[in-house]
């Protein structure tokens, strides 16, 4: 059997159910997370826990990317030139593309170290099957009711044509 890693899985890490998986994994794993969290030798010694500490700070490095964008201008702008705002949400933009790259990364590192095999679908996707259980259908393959967008609204509250 071929091994197989969906898109967006980390350049380094060898597939799950190669002998290097686990041992890649850690290394990519540390290289994303600060330094410090290299005197914790529970993460080494349980790799899910440190790809589940990974995902969460790389999500928190993401959101905090995404909030620094949204206000650079208005903390900024009194202190810097229009042209270095400029240059500091280029800067924002580049590195919240590549730590949301990296979060997706570690989520799948994640899942499979959790035991989720990773399948190549003959029409170019990939699903992903957990041991155990049966695999969820995706929302589109679902003949589940979609859920309504306004639900959430209070009654009251006018409605867009």
């Amino acid at each position: 059997m071929t091994l197989y890693v969906p898109p967006g899985w980390p350049a380094g890490v060898h597939p799950p159910g190669s002998e290097e998986f686990e041992r890649s994994a850690i290394a990519w794993l540390l290289e994303v997370v600060p330094s410090d969290y290299l005197l914790h030798g529970v993460l080494r010694r349980h790799p899910v826990a440190l790809a589940t500490l990974a995902r969460h700070h790389l999500q928190a490095c993401v959101d905090g990317a995404r909030t620094g964008y949204r206000t650079a201008r208005t903390e900024l702008g009194p202190h810097l030139p229009p042209t270095a705002i400029e240059a500091v949400l280029t800067a924002y933009r580049n590195e919240g593309q590549r730590l949301a790259a990296a979060a997706q990364a570690a989520d799948l590192v994640e899942r499979a170290l959790h035991g989720e095999v990773f399948v190549r679908q003959t029409s170019g996707g990939a699903r992903s099957v957990s041991p155990g259980r049966p695999s969820r259908p995706s929302r589109r393959n679902s003949n589940a009711p979609a859920k309504d967008p306004g639900a959430h609204r209070k009654p009251d509250t006018p409605q867009p044509p």
